[in-house]
């Protein structure tokens, strides 16, 4: 009888597949990773996609001020991959630490503490640079830089616009909207301001039941727009597996390095199925993915993908951080039914509404059961039932339906179902 490791927290919880049953585990493809992910780092900023090599860009810029956009706590980023190489390269170009300020793209999440920055890049990194976090509703952050081609105001952190040179660091995994993390969204969202965020991410209705391909994804393209407009010098963006171990590494344009690691990223993580699930089991992926239930939204959504309607979805993360975001929680203790949220918000957008939104769209079609550090009341807010014993959820339900399909998907947050035909 197999045995499989689902990652909760920092931990994992271990689940034995029933032999004879129509189990199947979906795993993100696992392709060659990099032997010497540092040089390869290096290599890239060396010879770059679509720009000149770093140093030589740096070079030809004023250099005073220089600003690093690196991710909050919920993305999971190589930083001992990244960290090194840049840093060797601001030395080269004779660039005192005095003028590098590191920007962390928070979006809409809750900035940093110092202990928090720490445990994200590290004591001497904290020691020796200043990390600021962005505040999307701190109006003294925020430059207008217009509007956007839809309308939509274009505000950013200060920082960003009135740097001398903006580097972005970022992690290129599937999106359930943008179609990709990375890239131009250490800007937009990373670093834009409330309402620019809001309303660019309203946009989600346009494309939640049908995703474009990435190139057409209005969305994305807002969000590239608005990062040309700040105007980002240089990417550093890095395709990982869920242990954090670099797969592929790109640097140079925004667009062109990016896309790059678009490709590889579906590659890897798009996974093809061709039988819908009675019964899923999916997991956030752990620590950093589960940190909340806001993140976790994600790993619902790719369950909800391989399941059939009237199915039923088990989530297993610890979202030791409760539900993440006053917004979403606000709009889960209204006492409205699952289908209100879904009018509501459909009616009038509202961050931190739109994952109230996910997860009644979800549960008007399936059976929801959390396992989570969350209480039973919290996690009824979620419309969902709460359980702490996945072996016996699993068991039971195959005692009630042993020709059911099952489908279980250790690493949810980053495992993207496709549906491939029977």
């Amino acid at each position: 009888m197999a045995t499989i490791a689902l990652p909760y927290g920092s931990t994992t919880i271990p689940l034995r597949i029933r032999e004879g049953s129509n189990t199947k585990v979906y795993k993100p493809n696992r392709p060659s990773i990099l032997q010497n992910p540092l040089e390869k780092t290096r290599e890239v900023l060396r010879r770059p996609n679509g720009t000149k090599p770093l140093s030589m860009l740096l070079n030809e810029k004023k250099k005073e001020k220089i600003l690093v956009v690196v991710n909050d706590e919920t993305r999971p980023m190589p930083y001992d991959i990244f960290f090194p190489p840049l840093l060797e390269v601001f030395s080269q170009c004779g660039i005192p630490d005095s003028n590098i300020t590191f920007l962390i793209a928070t979006g809409l999440h809750k900035p940093h503490d110092e202990a928090l920055n720490i445990k994200t890049f590290g004591a001497e990194m904290v020691e020796r640079f200043q990390f600021i976090s962005h505040d999307a509703n701190d109006r003294d952050m925020l430059v207008n830089l217009g509007q956007l081609p839809g309308g939509i105001p274009l505000e950013i952190n200060r920082l960003a616009v009135e740097a001398d040179f903006v580097i972005a660091l970022g992690i290129v995994a599937p999106h359930y909207f943008a179609g990709f993390s990375g890239g131009r969204k250490s800007i937009l969202p990373g670093v834009a301001g409330h309402e620019t965020i809001e309303r660019n991410h309203a946009k989600l209705f346009d494309v939640v039941d049908d995703l474009p391909e990435i190139h057409q994804n209005p969305i994305s393209q807002e969000m590239i727009w608005g990062a040309r407009k700040v105007g980002v010098d240089f990417i550093l963006n890095a395709v990982v597996t869920d242990n954090q171990e670099a797969v592929h590494i790109v640097g140079g344009d925004m667009e062109s390095a990016w896309y790059e690691a678009t490709e590889v990223s579906k590659s890897m993580y798009a996974v093809p199925f061709r039988e819908f699930a009675d019964l899923c089991i999916v997991s956030a992926s752990g620590y950093p993915r589960d940190v909340n239930m806001y993140q976790s939204q994600k790993t619902l959504d790719h369950g909800d993908r391989v399941t059939r309607d009237g199915g039923h979805i088990i989530m297993l993360t610890e979202s030791p951080k409760g539900f993440g975001e006053p917004v979403f929680e606000e709009w889960l203790s209204k006492g409205m039914s699952p289908q209100e949220i879904v009018d509501a918000i459909r009616k009038n957008f509202v961050m931190g509404g739109h994952k109230a939104y996910w997860f009644s769209r979800v549960v008007l079609r399936k059976k929801l059961t959390i396992i989570s550090s969350l209480s039973e009341e919290d996690t009824h807010k979620l419309f969902a039932s709460k359980a702490d014993n996945v072996q016996a959820l699993y068991d039971a339900f195959l005692d009630e339906n042993p020709q059911a399909n099952v489908a279980i998907l250790p690493q949810g947050s980053i495992t993207l179902p496709v549906y491939a035909g029977s």
